[in-house]
């Protein structure tokens, strides 16, 4: 990687450090804190939250038609996710510890707190609590397949990929075939526990 593309690669990540800044900063504005893994709102939003809440009797009532018709095909996707994510655990368990690559630590990724929220009826909260554990567990299984892939094939695509995972960026510019079998013992370095 040149120089050039280091400096934007170091800029992008100064970038988002203040993107995490403004978002906090925002977030205290909506007055809730984190303590441990609970989050507190002050009283005053908490009641707000409660009174905002959608009656499920009123909610179920203004669903649409294909909402109701779709819940049997979204609700019924759970079965494979849970076996992906049985699937990513025995792979890493096995693969990483034999690779000694450092294992991807599952609740970075699978992350289910909206069903919490006051203003939410239980219908909204068994949604909140799919849409966070099925996107999650997504997250998770990319970083795992990144992780694999760095170990295995750090080499850049000649095409652009769309939604390509973070560490692909910093990999092997496609046919740049000197030194290749030394850089990949280092990517794989990289990834040691």
């Amino acid at each position: 990687m040149n120089e050039r593309m280091q400096n934007i690669l170091n800029r992008m990540r100064v970038l988002e450090e203040e993107l995490e800044v403004a978002l906090q900063e925002h977030e205290e504005k909506v007055r809730y804190r984190i303590e441990g893994t609970k989050v507190r709102f002050e009283k005053q939003i908490r009641e707000s939250h409660r009174q905002l809440k959608t009656k499920w009797r009123e909610w179920f009532a203004g669903s649409r038609v294909q909402s109701i018709i779709s819940l049997p095909f979204i609700y019924g996707m759970i079965v494979p996710f849970v076996l992906l994510d049985f699937s990513l655990f025995c792979f890493q368990v096995v693969c990483f510890r034999l690779y000694d690559i450092k294992p991807v630590t599952r609740s970075d990724y699978v992350v289910i707190d909206r069903h919490r929220l006051s203003y939410l009826n239980v219908f909204e909260k068994t949604n909140c609590v799919y849409c966070s554990y099925v996107n999650g567990l997504i997250a998770y299984a990319r970083e795992i397949a990144a992780r694999t892939e760095q170990y295995w094939c750090p080499i850049k695509h000649a095409r652009k990929v769309k939604g390509s995972h973070t560490r692909h960026r910093n990999f092997i510019p496609y046919g740049e075939a000197e030194n290749m079998q030394v850089k990949i013992v280092g990517y794989r370095k990289d990834l040691k526990r």
